[in-house]
């Protein structure tokens, strides 16, 4: 018996070592979405911030409030040239010359920032083949970005609920008292032990939404959102340290206050009634950029952090960039809809986001890096069907 034992124990383990580990199964790209914030910009007025916030001058820049810098240009670039090496490994595109007429789709809101970024990045991706974008006038409001009150309309109570959620238990108030160490770091940024000075002199409030108004933060965490993301355009743009906050604020400030910034839009743009009404009038063109037959292998919208935060809620996705908070939207970063077929014919869709990280955009772009993201309720590889379900409410 024991001779016998030892005899079958043995082929068992020669069956064990011996059998191949299950494969994963081929699968061919076929389409591809980038939904692209705009790259780096100055604030969007001058000066950046009230002077009851910081009496300090800010620093100049040597383009108009809220445009493409030189910096994020040459950033931005390097994304499109990068992207055009990920879909040229994937066969969508040729290695070398112009894409095929209609192999590309660009889609820019119509600020300058949006336009030039899509610019940037078709120059980087086709070098010398002009490709078009697709845009209104510069700052001639497009619904398709700004759709509330031009098509779309919020639930008020649908949006309170799901902001208060997103808030937590004991408020705004809570939140000004869980983060007043980091509060009151910006101050000492912004104020250099200056008096009467800062964000943390008014305590946070939240205003409702309506129909055609998403809810906003005031007071302490809207401002520091604001701040924190001056800093940190002025870090990336490569600006001397000595004017990045003043000179009070380091590389690890920058990193740690982008957590204010991404905390307004956990709580204002990705809750899924904000996110799936500001992204009403986009959805529909990323379902067809994955579907139609005759659709652009390559679809790619200039948009804000504000799109991306909602597409991020709407697919209950996260990301962590070296250089920022978790899910704080980069400058040039994207999230990257794939839609893929194994060898049986059927279809599913992969989520990545892709970015250049901090430290990286500031020394003038470099590659970026990518992580695969988890679809809530659905995974890291997506039945197509399943997919646009999602995607379509």
């Amino acid at each position: 018996m024991r001779r016998s034992a030892l005899i079958l124990a043995i082929a068992l383990a020669g069956l064990g070592t011996s059998a191949a580990p299950a494969k994963t199964p081929a699968l061919k790209l076929e389409r591809v979405v980038l939904m692209m914030r705009h790259g780096v910009r100055p604030p969007t007025k001058a000066p950046a911030m009230p002077v009851s916030v910081t009496p300090e001058r800010w620093p100049d820049w040597a383009v108009p409030p809220g445009w493409l810098t030189a910096h994020g240009t040459v950033a931005v670039t390097a994304l499109g040239a990068a992207d055009r090496a990920t879909v040229v490994k994937a066969g969508l595109v040729p290695a070398g010359g112009c894409p095929a007429a209609g192999s590309v789709a660009i889609i820019a809101d119509s600020d300058q920032r949006t336009i030039a970024t899509a610019d940037a990045w078709a120059s980087g991706f086709a070098p010398g083949c002009a490709l078009p974008s697709t845009h209104k006038p510069q700052d001639v409001d497009d619904p398709m970005f700004s759709p509330l009150g031009n098509g779309a309309t919020l639930d008020p109570v649908a949006v309170g609920a799901a902001v208060r959620a997103a808030v937590g238990p004991g408020g705004v108030a809570a939140l000004d008292a869980r983060y007043a160490p980091l509060l009151r770091r910006l101050d000492a940024i912004l104020c250099g032990g200056k008096p009467a000075c800062g964000v943390t002199r008014t305590p946070t409030g939240l205003t409702d939404a309506t129909a055609t108004s998403r809810p906003k933060l005031r007071g302490a965490l809207d401002l520091a959102s604001t701040a924190a993301q001056v800093l940190l355009l002025e870090y990336a743009d490569g600006k001397p340290m000595a004017d990045v906050g003043f000179g009070r604020a380091s590389a690890a400030d920058v990193t740690a206050l982008s957590e204010f910034h991404a905390l307004e839009f956990r709580l204002l743009a990705r809750p899924l009634p904000v996110a799936r009404a500001n992204l009403s009038l986009i959805t529909p063109t990323i379902a067809a950029a994955l579907t139609d037959p005759k659709a652009a292998r390559i679809t790619v919208f200039s948009a804000h952090d504000t799109q991306i935060a909602n597409l991020g809620g709407l697919l209950g996705v996260h990301w962590h960039v070296p250089g920022y908070a978790e899910d704080d939207p980069a400058p040039g970063g994207a999230i990257v809809i794939e839609r893929l077929r194994d060898s049986a014919g059927k279809a599913f869709v992969r989520v990545r986001y892709r970015a250049q990280p901090l430290a990286a955009l500031r020394a003038g772009g470099g590659a970026p890096v990518e992580q695969v993201l988890s679809v809530s309720g659905c995974g890291k590889l997506c039945p197509a069907d399943r997919f646009m379900a999602i995607l379509r409410g």
